[in-house]
């Protein structure tokens, strides 16, 4: 079409300007500039909204405050950053204009790369984060279909009431109560263990065998009896018993609870420790599992389960640190064996030195092993910089993501009870 006086009228959203097909001849790539090739209606519809024939104006439904802009740019050549708009949205109406960021002007584009800079680099954390996060389907849908499980069951309601009572303990004031004894019998279970070990409670037989002394011998048995009514009345309780195998704080009751029944059956069947030989050593190494109890505190502590997922879920950054680690290690030990082989303080061989980088690197310094010459000094000055940086380098990613799960485990307990509650 032929356009009257070189003029072209536009309408954005209600705001009406005039502009000169010269001045939009000299950004022909742009949407406003390819009107001016446009040969037939048809051609013009598919770069605006709407046209009025006899007005000879084109409507677009764009935001008519960026198109001051749009304008200003067109009159001058320049494009300034709209300061309303996110950096997103900037870009999308730049793109729908056919507007490049190159024509950005000098005084805007710094601060326009660099908030485009910022957004890539969340984008790009929020992403890392999903990826290592399990992508399961929601979990609080997951417990409420559980939970439908007991209306088709006898006694559904009291199987219920008694499994949340069990299962969190800020459900009620028995569940409260119910979590006290437990940990209180943890706690007692793990003391009785290491008193245990000390040899003023220790009694020995007329074979020279070392028994247990009889008190604490009894609660051992009082605390194996909690530990195996727990894990059975849960296993009872539970909504879907396959899933209960599945579930690692579940795994870990069952854990604490075998050693005990395997050594008790050793015991009665073949003997004690001193006529089993090899399979004593197997016994010695079951009674010692017992210290696995102490991970039964995961259950009644939010942040004991939410680190066991920020560890699960941060594999790639573990990885990455052990990298370092071993890197530095080889590094320095090296070096440190080149400059202390010759002053038998302990440096003799590479592998020996891989000790002395292991505990200088992670910043520990027992001090068994020192180099006394300057290189030395040197290398273990950086080894021990080295080391900081190292492990310092992905505490906040770890962090970031412990506070994500923490957040999502106090969710979880909140949606349990409130399950709990609306019946």
């Amino acid at each position: 079409p032929h356009f009257e006086e070189d003029v072209i009228n536009i309408n954005v959203g209600g705001l009406r300007r005039r502009l000169s097909s010269s001045a939009l001849s000299k950004f022909p790539d742009t949407r406003l500039g390819r009107l001016l090739s446009c040969d037939s209606e048809e051609s013009i519809l598919q770069l605006c909204d709407d046209y009025d024939v006899s007005a000879r104006e084109f409507y677009f439904d764009r935001n008519p405050g960026f198109f001051l802009y749009v304008l200003h740019f067109y009159q001058t050549g320049k494009l300034h950053v709209m300061e309303e708009l996110c950096v997103f949205s900037f870009c999308q109406e730049i793109e729908y204009w056919g507007i490049n960021e190159f024509f950005l002007d000098s005084c805007c584009s710094y601060r326009y790369h660099e908030r485009k800079l910022e957004s890539r680099h969340h984008n790009w954390d929020e992403e890392s984060e999903v990826s290592s996060v399990d992508t399961s389907p929601d979990e609080i849908s997951d417990i409420n279909h559980d939970l439908l499980r007991y209306s088709t069951l006898r006694c559904g309601n009291v199987r219920k009431r008694l499994w949340l009572t069990m299962e969190n303990p800020g459900y009620s004031i028995p569940s409260k109560l119910f979590s006290f004894v437990s940990i209180s019998v943890v706690l007692v279970s793990i003391a009785t263990m290491c008193i245990h070990s000390m040899p003023e409670y220790q009694e020995v037989d007329e074979n020279g065998n070392v028994l247990d002394e009889p008190v604490l011998h009894k609660l051992e048995y009082f605390c194996i009896s909690w530990f195996t009514f727990e894990v059975s009345s849960r296993l009872l309780l539970s909504p879907n018993p396959r899933k209960f195998f599945k579930h690692p704080l579940n795994l870990i009751d069952i854990v604490s609870v075998l050693p005990f029944y395997f050594t008790l059956l050793v015991d009665v069947t073949m003997g004690s420790d001193s006529e089993l030989g090899n399979l004593g050593k197997v016994v010695q190494v079951f009674r010692l599992m017992r210290i696995f109890r102490v991970l039964k505190l995961a259950r009644h502590s939010t942040g004991l389960r939410s680190l066991g997922a920020t560890l699960k879920h941060s594999y790639r950054e573990v990885g990455i640190l052990l990298l370092y680690l071993a890197v530095g290690v080889s590094v320095f030990s090296g070096v440190a064996y080149t400059a202390e082989k010759e002053e038998d303080v302990g440096f003799d061989t590479i592998p020996a030195c891989w000790w002395w980088g292991t505990v200088s690197m992670t910043t520990v310094g027992y001090g068994d092993v020192v180099p006394v010459t300057v290189a030395g000094k040197l290398a273990a000055s950086g080894c021990i910089l080295g080391g900081i940086l190292v492990v310092a380098l992905p505490i906040t990613i770890i962090f970031n993501k412990f506070s994500h799960f923490y957040r999502k485990q106090k969710a979880l307990e909140a949606a349990v009870r409130n399950s709990g509650k609306k019946d």
